[in-house]
């Protein structure tokens, strides 16, 4: 039974990503997997309908399923169609999020009322609209760095209420009773209303009521044009560029001008349709022949908005984190008994994840055409990537459970600070101009990451040092030993790519700025991780610190890397503020002093360790 352990236990992982990674169809008689595959443009990506229904969700309500009334739970896809072709019905899900009371209060509303208790719907809040506008533009006569939590939480629900709002413009006028019979109609109507209005323009005669029905359509899809969210209409088959995707409304607009109606537009009305009849074989129909035209025109592009989709519904990097907290328990266990089968049970199912999120990874870089790091959700992903890396060589080296524990550790940890990132928005967002260089992603970006990755690594290592030699009598001396011997080498690894990357970050600055150095936040906390690996170094070197001063120090690193990665952000200057954040505040803090409160048993003289090769 010990010698089966690890490989009944890597079958079994095995077994639940082969089901897990290719989930079953939703139950249901719509094809919403396909209508999910449609390709559309939103903040200069194209994108599924599947992207968009689930970062818009987690933008709202900080979760992708939706709890209808009655109890049901609707996918994604469901709601977005609701919100697009249904609002009236999408307007009573509890989809906003609210959790600061005093935003509670101006609506009149209580925790008791709201799904989860911080979850409400648009027919809740809509009667206090104007109060939450009046406390809106109030908000925003204060400097951002100023506002307080009330100003930031009101000018964040009114701009989701904004968002959704547009939203339910994107595809159909909600007012009309059919859409599809109207744009049809117009289509009709369309070469005698533009001749008319032709004729007028050049002041000869015209047909008054032509011109007057191609006007007054013309001013219902104004609306749609200047307020849809979705750019879900390709552009005009004699334009190849991929950016020029136009709403409906927009499309709806151009016909004028043209005389005819595009496909698309006609495509959407009739799914919209399809959908508000709830007919399955009408709506299934549309999807199995609109797929195919878009793939006659931009074949490359939907490969990759196909992917995606599909990346979505597996989502590797939840399952990830299920098997890094497995193997981190597996690596405690091994402490405990059977220390080799547990411990070999553990490399490799932390093995599995680090090659799971390699996956992951290297799909994302394929569809954004762009190195890992991108942002701050792919800078978690590559800093858990990395150190886990680090941790399956540590393993292999020592053989000691250290490294799986550790590995499992940080790679649960980054991948859960990368879940609530991705709240944010779409985790695969356009570059910034500035930032537009593959080069410098693939070169200063990863070399710092990487850096950010090995220090963490060292003061999670110290973390474990601290734990069992304090909780424990596991520390022994050659545990002991190899701790300090991996917390060393590690230290030594982060020091040389965290100054690699800083001083390319200061090439990268002279060439998009026109200076080497500015002391901006975000470069000075780069410097910081620099300096304090290099403290450590030379302290170890000139005998400053024994055993428990290292751990000290790497665990400090914690500290200094949590701020550079994330506190420079929320200062609110400098060329790499991202914005403040009360949840990450909150976090930062909590992190900061749970990592001092470590530091302090570390050093104080009063707390007994129970491990004496400490």
């Amino acid at each position: 039974m010990k010698k089966a352990l690890p490989l009944s236990v890597l079958i079994l992982a095995l077994f639940y990503l082969g089901l897990a990674l290719f989930p079953p169809a939703p139950q249901s008689a719509f094809n919403l997997p396909g209508f999910g595959r449609l390709p559309v443009l939103l903040n200069g990506r194209l994108q599924p309908v599947d992207t968009v229904a689930r970062t818009t969700l987690l933008v709202l309500q900080g979760r992708q399923n939706v709890a209808a009334p009655g109890g049901r739970v609707i996918t994604p896809i469901e709601w977005l169609l609701d919100a697009m072709c249904r609002p009236k019905e999408a307007d009573t899900y509890q989809v906003f999020e609210i959790v600061h009371p005093d935003v509670l209060a101006l609506f009149g509303l209580t925790t008791a009322d709201g799904a989860g208790g911080k979850r409400f719907s648009f027919v809740q809040l809509e009667p206090k609209f104007s109060e939450l506008d009046k406390q809106a533009a109030l908000a925003q006569q204060t400097k951002p760095p100023e506002r307080n939590a009330f100003q930031r939480a009101v000018l964040t629900l009114r701009e989701h209420i904004m968002l959704y709002d547009h939203l339910t413009v994107s595809l159909i006028r909600g007012d009309s009773p059919d859409f599809l019979d109207e744009i049809t109609k117009f289509q009709s109507g369309l070469p005698a209303g533009v001749a008319a209005l032709h004729a007028k323009q050049a002041n000869q005669p015209f047909d008054e009521a032509a011109a007057k029905a191609t006007f007054d359509e013309a001013e219902r899809f104004t609306l749609m044009a200047d307020n849809g969210y979705i750019l879900a209409i390709p552009p005009a088959p004699d334009d190849a560029n991929l950016t020029h995707w136009r709403t409906a409304g927009a499309a709806l607009l151009d016909g004028i001008q043209t005389g005819t109606l595009d496909p698309s537009v006609l495509a959407y009305a009739g799914l919209a349709r399809a959908w508000i009849a709830q007919s399955p074989t009408e709506f299934n129909s549309l999807v199995r022949l609109y797929h195919p035209t878009l793939m006659g025109r931009f074949a490359d592009a939907l490969v990759k908005t196909d992917t995606e989709a599909a990346f979505n519904a597996a989502e590797p990097f939840y399952h990830g984190m299920i098997l890094f907290v497995s193997a981190f328990l597996l690596g405690v266990i091994s402490w405990l008994k059977w220390p080799e089968e547990f411990g070999r049970a553990a490399f490799w199912l932390l093995g599995l994840a680090w090659i799971l999120t390699t996956i992951g990874i290297l799909t994302r870089m394929w569809i954004e055409g762009r190195p890992p790091v991108t942002n701050l959700y792919s800078s978690a992903l590559f800093v858990g990537w990395g150190a886990v890396a680090l941790c399956l060589v540590l393993e292999k080296i020592f053989r000691n459970g250290i490294g799986s524990v550790a590995g499992g550790l940080v790679g649960f940890c980054t991948l859960l600070v990368a879940h609530f990132l991705s709240f944010n928005g779409d985790t695969m967002e356009m570059m910034q101009a500035v930032l537009d260089s593959n080069f410098w992603l693939a070169t200063h970006v990863v070399m710092v990451t990487t850096g950010y990755a090995a220090t963490f690594l060292a003061g999670f290592l110290a973390l474990i040092y601290v734990l069992r030699g304090i909780f424990t009598t596991s520390l022994d001396k050659g545990t002991s030993e190899a701790l300090v011997k991996m917390v060393y080498g590690i230290v030594c690894f982060a020091t040389l790519f965290s100054f690699v990357g800083t001083v390319l970050g200061g090439i990268w600055a002279d060439q998009s700025w026109g200076r080497f150095w500015g002391w901006d936040p975000k470069e000075n906390g780069a410097l910081i991780i620099v300096l304090w690996n290099a403290l450590i170094l030379h302290a170890r070197w000139g005998g400053l610190v024994k055993r428990r001063g290292l751990m000290a120090l790497a665990l400090f690193g914690n500290i200094v890397t949590s701020w550079s990665w994330f506190g420079v952000n929320m200062l609110g200057v400098g060329l790499h503020s991202y914005g403040f954040t009360d949840a990450a505040f909150l976090g930062l803090i909590v992190f900061v002093l749970s990592q001092l409160a470590l530091i302090a048993l570390t050093l104080a003289p009063g707390v007994k360790w129970r491990s004496a090769a400490a």
